[in-house]
């Protein structure tokens, strides 16, 4: 009921200001969406029972996959758009997950409202993602993710989902809410229009990628629109826990003790260097300055899974493009609106290796694992190591699905990799939309994205025989 209310009036509201005569079909999504919520809630209204653990999941699964599904009646409801169920489907699970990938052209000559509610959309599932690594995966065990059970804020602490959460989600949407309304002042004051202002901000910060225009932010050719891109879906990609902590305290400290946090400044900034030194010199622009803010640009859109483009990365020489892909895969932080496999894996897998290194060194040494001077216990490496495993191993079994429905090695496996790690733009047949796949092609990719969005374990375990035993 809440959904249908916060996906459907503001789209309403912007229709009517812009006159574009697409208001009905999004009254009637809200009074489809609102009444099936109602008719539910109506069933259910006498149940008083704690939620558990495996409520926890379904909940979980179900938010995203539900919700997503029920977000496509717009897209097929409006007179201006021409989209089959799959693709209403796919575009809506895109947003809400915030992956961005595609499967619309002609961006430029749609309906604002419409532009307006797909980037709605992922600014929506931003803030289900973070309430949903913050407050609920910890507890839920999820790939490592109780790393922070002692350390976050919130309910983490307790064994089971209680009220507390309430506060926490209350105090992460004034955060939310707080950046996305500063970055749609900034994009206004560097030169945007304000709807476009507007829009942006709620990708920008939901680390979402979708755009009001076919050439994405490249569309404005302003170097100081890409800059404050580049701030916000940095800020935007910090485990919003070290938010929430200099929210509280009122003293940013902290942020510059955070193991995960100097590892992702690491990466970006190497990955930058190597991009800008290869564009530079292979003479792709004209200029150094050029190199440098295309390149920046390009590497933080990609490697924090925004998806933003201001250019065609995919046709870029040597190993570029595939070298973004990869960090993509990396990803964010644990804890933001970003997607991957999360630098906090990456980190331990990291110090894992190098921890069995020493081990064959030194065969009865007892070498703890530290992040920030904490030891980590050896459940919290067997579950990253587990994730990891498990991720690859769905990674591959996709890869051979969208092969076997005709697509080349190339698009197919930069598909898997934009979807499942939320990034949106792939390479090859996959590098600006999605619409010409096949229609299974385009389900196994909303499942990808699902996928990626619940940390592999939260949709996986729900196919298991054992969850459902008494």
């Amino acid at each position: 009921m809440l959904f249908s209310l916060l996906g459907n009036l503001p789209p309403i509201f912007v229709s009517l200001l812009y006159g574009d005569g697409m208001a009905m079909a999004f009254f009637y999504s809200l009074m489809i969406i609102g009444s099936t919520g109602l008719l539910l809630l109506i069933f259910t209204a006498r149940t008083r029972k704690e939620l558990g653990t495996k409520d926890g999941f379904i909940v979980v699964t179900l938010f995203w996959a539900v919700l997503g599904t029920a977000g496509c009646l717009p897209f097929l409801l409006s007179p201006a758009i021409e989209l089959s169920v799959t693709d209403a489907v796919f575009e809506s699970l895109s947003g809400l997950t915030t992956t961005g990938a595609t499967v619309i052209s002609g961006l430029d000559s749609l309906p604002k409202s419409i532009l307006f509610y797909r980037q709605l959309l992922q600014w929506l599932g931003g803030l289900g993602i973070i309430v949903l690594a913050m407050a609920l995966l910890p507890m839920l065990g999820i790939g490592g993710m109780q790393l922070y059970r002692a350390e976050s804020p919130g309910p983490l602490k307790d064994s089971k989902l209680v009220p507390r959460l309430a506060e926490t989600a209350k105090a992460l949407w004034y955060i939310y809410l707080s950046l996305t309304a500063v970055c749609a002042l900034a994009y206004w004051a560097v030169g945007m229009e304000f709807f476009d202002a507007v829009s942006h901000s709620l990708t920008t910060v939901a680390i979402g990628g979708f755009s009001t225009h076919d050439a994405s932010l490249g569309y404005f050719n302003n170097p100081a629109v890409d800059t404050v891109a580049i701030v916000f879906m940095f800020i935007a990609g910090i485990n919003f826990a070290l938010h929430f902590t200099a929210w509280q305290r009122r003293n940013g400290r902290h942020y510059l003790l955070d193991p995960e946090l100097l590892f992702y400044s690491f990466i970006l900034i190497s990955v930058s260097i190597i991009t800008v030194i290869v564009l530079h010199f292979t003479e792709v622009y004209a200029s150094v300055s050029e190199s440098i803010t295309k390149g920046v640009f390009q590497v933080v859109s990609i490697a924090t899974t925004t998806g933003f483009t201001t250019a065609d990365f995919s046709s870029w020489p040597l190993f570029l493009p595939y070298m973004l892909l990869y960090a993509a895969i990396i990803g964010a932080c644990a804890g933001s609106t970003g997607g991957g496999m999360k630098m906090i894996r990456i980190l331990l897998i990291f110090k894992q290796g190098f921890r069995e290194v020493q081990r064959l060194i030194h065969p009865k040494a007892i070498i703890p694992i530290k992040l920030g001077g904490n030891v980590v216990s050896d459940r919290v490496i067997e579950s990253v190591w587990g994730f990891f495993a498990v991720y690859v191993m769905a990674f591959m079994v996709m890869l051979l699905a969208l092969l076997a429905t005709g697509l080349d090695i190339i698009t197919a496996f930069s598909a898997v990799g934009a979807c499942i790690n939320n990034l949106g733009p792939g390479l090859a047949g996959v590098a600006e939309t999605y619409g010409h796949l096949p229609v299974t092609a385009k389900w196994i990719l909303c499942f990808a994205m699902l996928l990626g969005r619940l940390e592999v374990f939260t949709l996986l375990v729900l196919f298991t025989p054992m969850f459902w035993r008494r």
